[in-house]
């Protein structure tokens, strides 16, 4: 499809559920890489797992962590995924290999990750209650310094567009502004709710195209900035106005993730209470669809595609896909195309299906064209739809992986396997194993410190509350009353009686015979 020549004349966002993704566990987080065509979701027992977009099929596993995935991010030319765990560890995967290349241990679980948006070696993490930092691979790291009062209170930290700043967000509603690459404070300001008082930050996102961003606060509005009005004013605080303030007025509905669009006409907000996505337009900022999930489930994650209008939620263990309804109009790509309800009897006109023509009297021009020519179908040329208009991107870039199809039942005569061919796929197999331990052991440890705090040896367990167990309340069984000698049940027939001088069981007993034998006896 030519991206160059795709133009949308109607909506450009999603209207209707379009299937799921299932990864076989509960997902909890996903992310799309920088073209769209491939979708990373984390899961709650450590795994990743990276969907091809196009087939909707399962491209790669990657055997990540031993607690829950709570974050991802793709570098720039989609070789590297970085992943952030509740084990206190994060990995950065070379996606064509599957190798984990690093492992950075830090002293507290991570609650996000993002990798610069331009350089493939640096990357951003939140660590829970502790300051983040930047880390280079193969190189520093470098710890952002806050002042006394929200220095610990900070709770989210993201790159802007370019890469240039740093944004972080406190407890407090402050916003501090840094420069990625001395972390000097350059300005600061404040996020109110009225004349006084202030409200916690939650996210923090920035939109693919233009200079907005977006800030998802604790009093349930969502307030767009531009960018370009935050200037540097060396470290002192200013007073900066959003652009938009979105809401839900009706329900008063608290987000749990917002996102822009790929061409940052839509704001999509996901509700914390169910699986709910408002989509506002961005430019009045009215609303403009709200797409309903199944009820009873939860929403965790948020994701949209970055060139077409399709949204990924996460709810359930389950990635949802939203995107439109496209009705076919042939008349568009042929302005005679006639629809048939029924089947009408065709009438060929005289020589209209010949291969030459033979009442034909002038000669078309294009007969001498060449009928044999070359197409080069390999050679990908650069899609302006993809590169930045202030950005040179001439590197290569891995859009898609190659995988091998797997026969398991083959049809009778299809494809028959002799006994070589089966020996060296299991030598293959084993080799395959070998060599996945191998980047195990080849994965470098390195260990993120902090003033006070230390990092374990091994992951700590997770803590999980103990479930309140019901006092139990011994019922006392109830006691049956014995039998007197008359409601004794009589004895089965065939059973033998142990009676003195009685040989067979079949004899008649009167009371006579009775007397006689209590005579003998005594």
């Amino acid at each position: 499809m030519n991206l160059e020549l795709l133009e949308s004349f109607g909506n450009s966002y999603p209207d209707e559920a379009d299937g799921i993704l299932e990864s076989g566990s509960m997902t909890l987080t996903c992310a799309f890489n920088r073209h769209g065509s491939l979708l990373a979701a984390g899961s709650n027992d450590g795994r990743i797992v990276i969907f091809d977009v196009i087939t909707r099929g399962i491209a790669r596993f990657l055997q990540a962590h031993v607690h829950p995935v709570c974050s991802l991010s793709w570098s720039r030319n989609g070789f590297l995924l970085l992943s952030g765990s509740m084990d206190w560890t994060i990995s950065v995967w070379e996606v064509l290999k599957g190798e984990c290349l690093y492992r950075y241990r830090f002293p507290s679980p991570i609650l996000r990750v993002q990798f610069h948006p331009i350089e493939t070696d640096v990357f951003l993490v939140c660590p829970m209650k502790l300051r983040p930092v930047l880390v280079k691979i193969k190189g520093e790291q470098k710890h952002i310094s806050f002042d006394e009062e929200g220095g610990e209170q900070n709770i989210f930290a993201s790159f802007d567009r370019l890469g240039q700043r740093i944004f972080t967000g406190n407890s407090r509603g402050k916003v501090l502004v840094f420069d990625s690459n001395s972390l000097e404070l350059l300005t600061s300001f404040q996020v109110t709710t009225g004349s006084s008082t202030t409200t916690g930050i939650k996210s923090i996102e920035f939109a693919r195209k233009g200079s907005n961003f977006l800030v998802n606060s604790s009093d349930r509005i969502i307030r767009v900035y531009d960018g370009d009005l935050v200037k540097a004013t060396k470290g002192e605080p200013q007073q900066v106005e959003p652009v938009q303030k979105l809401q839900d007025l009706v329900n008063r509905t608290q987000w749990k993730k917002c996102c822009f669009s790929g061409d940052a006409e839509f704001i999509c907000a996901g509700s914390a209470r169910q699986h709910d996505l408002y989509i506002w337009d961005m430019a009045h900022g009215n609303l403009v669809k709200i797409l309903h999930g199944q009820k009873g489930e939860h929403l965790l994650d948020v994701v949209w595609h970055p060139n077409r209008p399709i949204i990924a939620s996460v709810a359930s263990g389950v990635v949802s896909v939203w995107a439109q309804t496209h009705a076919e109009n042939w008349s568009a790509y042929a302005p005679n195309f006639k629809e048939l309800d029924e089947n009408e009897e065709y009438e060929e006109r005289e020589s209209e299906f010949d291969i030459s023509d033979e009442d034909k009297s002038v000669e078309d021009k294009d007969e001498n064209r060449e009928d044999n020519i070359d197409v080069d179908v390999v050679t990908c040329d650069p899609i302006k739809a993809y590169i930045d208009s202030d950005i040179e991107d001439e590197e290569e870039i891995l859009t898609f992986i190659p995988i091998t199809p797997e026969i398991e039942d083959p049809e009778d005569g299809f494809w028959a396997m002799t006994e070589e061919e089966v020996t060296n796929l299991e030598k293959m197999k084993q080799e395959e194993k070998k060599h996945q331990e191998e980047l195990q052991k080849n994965t470098k440890i390195v260990d993120v410190k902090y003033e006070g705090h230390e990092i374990p040896e091994n992951p700590p367990e997770l803590v999980t509350l103990p479930k309140k167990s019901e006092p139990k309340v011994k019922i006392p069984k109830p006691t049956a009353p014995k039998p007197t000698k008359d409601q004794l049940p009589p004895p089965p027939i065939d059973m033998p009686l142990d009676i003195p001088h009685i040989d067979k069981t079949s004899q008649l007993f009167t009371e006579e015979r009775i007397h006689e034998d209590d005579n003998q006896m005594n």
